[in-house]
């Protein structure tokens, strides 16, 4: 099993989505982030005044995928959310368990 932790931007959220239901991903934890990369932001004027735009809204999806799923999983995210460099991360897990049914190992994430 892998854990895959992939942040995009807010617009391409939709396509990701579709993209990974059509290669078999079917469940996903989906937070709205902050943060910035090499753009640093922006400045906005607002009421007049200006002000320095830092931190903007991303989106990062994490999933959990059986190791057939991984590599598919991972260039439909670098394909469909595209725009530059966009972190994507995978991580081993050893030994996942689930906590409604105390299932563990591969049974635990299906």
């Amino acid at each position: 099993m892998m854990r895959i932790e992939a942040i995009i931007q807010p617009s391409r959220f939709e396509s990701v989505k579709e993209a990974l239901h059509q290669i078999g991903v079917e469940g996903m934890t989906v937070s709205e982030v902050r943060g910035h990369g090499r753009q640093k932001g922006h400045t906005e004027t607002y009421r007049g005044r200006e002000y320095e735009v830092d931190l903007l809204p991303k989106i990062k999806i994490e999933m959990v995928l059986p190791y057939n799923l991984v590599d598919g999983a991972v260039q439909t995210i670098l394909k469909t959310a595209r725009t530059g460099k966009s972190p994507l991360v995978p991580f081993q897990l050893f030994s996942p368990n689930c906590l409604r049914s105390l299932t563990p190992g591969d049974e635990s994430v299906t």
